[in-house]
Parts: structure tokens; C-alpha cells; sequence
């Protein structure tokens, strides 16, 4: 369930994209006609129109998924701040100047930010935030947390040159294939990698189970 949560920003603009690259027309004229005002120039093309409405919803869809979480006072983590502030400015910058590359760098710069986060509160301060967010479900050496810190750290930051890859190199001029590839793509590397880690660590909870 909290996968879901964690993913409702980016579906929600995959299928808003999507409708909207279907329906060119329809998806023109509410851009014109409700986002005016945040366009440089007043006016974008028609083929612009998807991306631009699939960004505000995501915006829109992390404003609210912050609010519901505070809503039920509950505690919004660091890296949801984090994805809203990055959001917003890339976001933001798309809608404006209606150009995609700034939503498309999104990504890359939220997934560096983890890794920075990551690195240097482990190398630096002497957090491993990995070990914070997962210690309450599992017991494992001190060695093996800083392992998994740092391999975390080097796959948020392998994950954005793998965007920039993909979204300026193989699909340099198919949005489409990109926001496709976003959700699709990202997330089965993101089962992927996480399947491996459980792997790995399965042998230190059977050696706690025993």
C-alpha cells in the first residue's frame, strides 16, 4: 500500500500525459485556457500541452500527498520534502518556458540528492539513515548496514545517469517513450534492486532467527 502512495505523483502524471497525448486538442485548451497566466508568452503549442497538464498534476499530486500525511499528523519524511522542492522548481520551470527538458531532469536530481543525502550523513555525521528508516524491521551487523548505505547511495546515483541516458540519448526526441519508461522502467529496476537486497540480507535474518 505504501508503494502505491509512494507512486501516486508519478502515475498520476504518466496517465495524465498519456490522456492528454491522446486527446492533443482537448489537452491544448485547457493549457491555454486555466495556465496562461504561468507561461512565458501566454501560449504553448498544441503538442506541448501533455506534458505541461501531466507536470502540474504531479505537482498537485505531491502537494497532496504531504497534506494528507500531515492531515493524519502523521511525519512526512525528508525525501517527500525533498521530491516536492525538486518538483516545483524543475515543474515549475517546464510550465513556465513550456520545455520538458526541466521536467525530464527531475528525476536525475532527486535521485543525486539521495545519494548525497545518503553519503554524507553516513561519511560525514555518522548516520545511516538506511539503517534509520529500516532498523525497526531488521537486526544486522554494523558493517553490513554501512554495505548497504553505500550501495543504496551508488544506485540512486546510478539511477540518475540512467536517466539522462534515457531521456537525452535513446528517447531524445519521444517524451512519450520517456514518461513511459519513467514509470515502467524505474520502477521494475527499483523491484529489481530491492529483490537483490533481500537476497543479501536474507542470510543475516535467518541467522537471527536461529
Amino acid at each position: 500500500m505504501k508503494f502505491l502512495f509512494d507512486l501516486f505523483p508519478v502515475i498520476l502524471f504518466f496517465a495524465v500525459f498519456k490522456w492528454g497525448e491522446a486527446n492533443q486538442g482537448t489537452a491544448h485548451a485547457l493549457a491555454t485556457q486555466y495556465l496562461s497566466g504561468l507561461i512565458a508568452g501566454g501560449a504553448v503549442l498544441a503538442s506541448q500541452a501533455p506534458i505541461i497538464l501531466a507536470t502540474v498534476v504531479g505537482i498537485i499530486a505531491t502537494v497532496l500527498q504531504i497534506g494528507y500525511l500531515l492531515a493524519r499528523g502523521r511525519k512526512v519524511d525528508g525525501m517527500l520534502w525533498m521530491s516536492l522542492g525538486v518538483i516545483v522548481v524543475m515543474g515549475g520551470a517546464t510550465i513556465y518556458f513550456h520545455d520538458d527538458n526541466f521536467i525530464k531532469w527531475k528525476p536525475t536530481i532527486l535521485y543525486w540528492a539521495f545519494a548525497a543525502a545518503l553519503l554524507v550523513s553516513q561519511l560525514f555525521m555518522r548516520k545511516n539513515l538506511m539503517r534509520k528508516l529500516m532498523e525497526e524491521n531488521i537486526k544486522l551487523p554494523d558493517h553490513v548496514w554501512d554495505k548497504l548505505g553505500l550501495a543504496w547511495a551508488a544506485f540512486f546515483f546510478a539511477m540518475g545517469v540512467l536517466n539522462l541516458f534515457v531521456a537525452f540519448v535513446v528517447y531524445k526526441d519521444n517524451t512519450s517513450a520517456w514518461v513511459s519508461f519513467k514509470l515502467f522502467g524505474f520502477t521494475a529496476l527499483f523491484f529489481v534492486f530491492i529483490l537483490g537486497q533481500g537476497v543479501m540480507l536474507s542470510k543475516y535474518i535467518d541467522e537471527e532467527k536461529a
